[in-house]
């Protein structure tokens, strides 16, 4: 065989191998990328469609099709189009069926989302962590399952937020932003009610505070959930020493989380409360009307935070000034602050007298601020959106109904039950004026309230 010919084989075998490495080098460089997790945006609601819980429009149904009035009737059906969060309020919930009164588990509810995801567009399904040892130590409505004792916290961490945070953490639901809110009034109770015993205990054990800590570190570290901190409402914390007391109770302990501030998105006002959003007669807190200024009225009682857009406003200014970053988001619920009906009011009082100025003027038709189980007369609020405007440097990432209009606040009378939920005279109408009758246990279904909000609602229900 000549050289001619052995060089002509070389050549050929060094082109077919250049060939097939260019065919790899191409399939290397052309090969479909890793998944890589979701970016982490500032407001996960913005641009985001909601999820809409079928369990919460299933029992809006059943209220429907007991209601004789064909206007209401139609307003109920309507509301169903409305998202709600979710309430994993025992572990039970985590995982649904039975255990759950037969609601959907939150890996059902992540499925029902992901499917309903629009081509090009987030969706976003909010859920309540709601399950503290010693839960709702001021109130027993909504006491829950496990005890305030380091049990108690052990299974907290194993039995609940480590299996809320696994499924989460499933790669198939990268494609769901994941909004969190963490254990309402959990950390409002440290502060201004540590004349209660079980409060105190609470604040002296540091178990409440450690369950939170834990809570945030498992769920901030996955990059499609977004955690918000309930911050209680205005009518609670709107005094200045409130807010600046537990604004530094937020920032100790979020500052003890792996990740420091960074570690929350956002705060939550007013989950499961009335306080309106806005108090259109009643703007200047420092206004005099006859015997001293309007916050001196007997319904405020120098609390100069009348509503929950003046309460986000001061809370956000507040949070800054104590270093967290001026991205941190503020969420409203608005699910029962409406106060339509006919005894809103749609003029400024003329009274010179100021309590009863303030009587007259007032949207929150509540006979005191601090009631807030199953209150007569309330409506349905704002319904749910992001980014909502008209409201100036109150921060809001959006306005939700967390609390699911129509679920109880609890029970006055002694229901049986195996949820750790107990009776409250808040919630009993002959000890609490202004509450309603035969509610059924926190967390259930009330028929009566729910027609009510429905009929009350403002803006109204279309």
């Amino acid at each position: 065989m000549s050289y001619r010919g052995n060089r002509r084989r070389g050549l050929a075998a060094t082109l077919a191998m250049a060939t097939v490495a260019a065919t790899l080098l191409g399939a290397a460089v052309h090969r479909p990328p890793a998944h890589r997790p979701p970016a982490h945006v500032d407001n996960p609601f913005a641009g985001a469609s909601f999820y809409v819980n079928p369990d919460y429009a299933r029992l809006v149904e059943g209220s429907a099709a007991r209601t004789a009035d064909p206007a209401l009737r139609a307003r109920m059906r309507a509301v169903k189009r409305h998202p709600t969060a979710v309430w994993l309020d025992r572990i039970g919930a985590v995982h649904g069926g039975a255990a759950a009164g037969g609601r959907k588990s939150l890996a059902q509810h992540l499925d029902l989302a992901l499917a309903r995801k629009k081509p090009g567009r987030p969706v976003v399904a909010t859920f309540v962590v709601y399950d503290l040892p010693g839960r709702d130590c001021a109130a027993q409505a909504s006491s829950g399952e496990l005890p305030l004792t380091r049990a108690g916290l052990e299974r907290y961490r194993t039995e609940y937020i480590d299996a809320i945070a696994e499924v989460l953490a499933r790669p198939k639901y990268r494609g769901v932003r994941v909004a969190t809110v963490i254990e309402p009034d959990g950390l409002p109770n440290l502060v201004t009610n540590l004349s209660d015993p079980e409060c105190a205990q609470a604040q002296s054990s540091g178990i409440q505070v450690e369950a939170i800590r834990y809570a945030l570190d498992k769920l901030h570290a996955i990059p499609n959930v977004y955690t918000y901190l309930d911050f209680a409402h205005s009518g609670w914390l709107g005094w200045d020493s409130n807010l600046t007391q537990t604004v530094r109770l937020y920032t100790d302990v979020v500052e003890g989380t792996a990740s420091g501030l960074a570690s929350v998105d956002g705060l939550v006002t007013n989950v499961s409360n009335y306080t309106p959003l806005a108090e259109p007669f009643l703007t200047d807190p420092d206004r005099v009307v006859g015997e001293g200024p309007v916050k001196s009225s007997a319904f405020y009682g120098w609390n100069g935070h009348f509503d929950e857009a003046d309460f986000t406003r001061s809370v956000h200014r507040e949070l800054v000034a104590q270093g967290w970053p001026a991205s941190t988001g503020m969420v409203v619920d608005t699910s029962r602050n409406g106060w339509g009906g006919p005894a809103r009011p749609t003029a400024e009082s003329t009274s010179t007298s100021l309590d009863a100025y303030v009587d007259e003027s007032r949207a929150d038709r509540r006979p005191r601020r601090a009631l807030w189980c199953n209150v007569a007369g309330a409506g349905l609020g704002e319904p749910p959106r992001a980014v909502p405007a008209g409201y100036p440097d109150s921060h809001l990432d959006a306005f939700l109904w967390v609390k699911p209009p129509g679920e109880s606040d609890g029970a006055g009378d002694d229901i049986p039950n195996g949820e750790g939920k107990r009776p409250d005279p808040m919630c009993d109408p002959v000890t609490t004026p202004g509450a309603l009758p035969g509610a059924p246990l926190a967390g259930h279904w009330f028929h009566e309230q729910f027609s009510m909000l429905v009929t009350n609602a403002y803006p109204p229900v279309s």
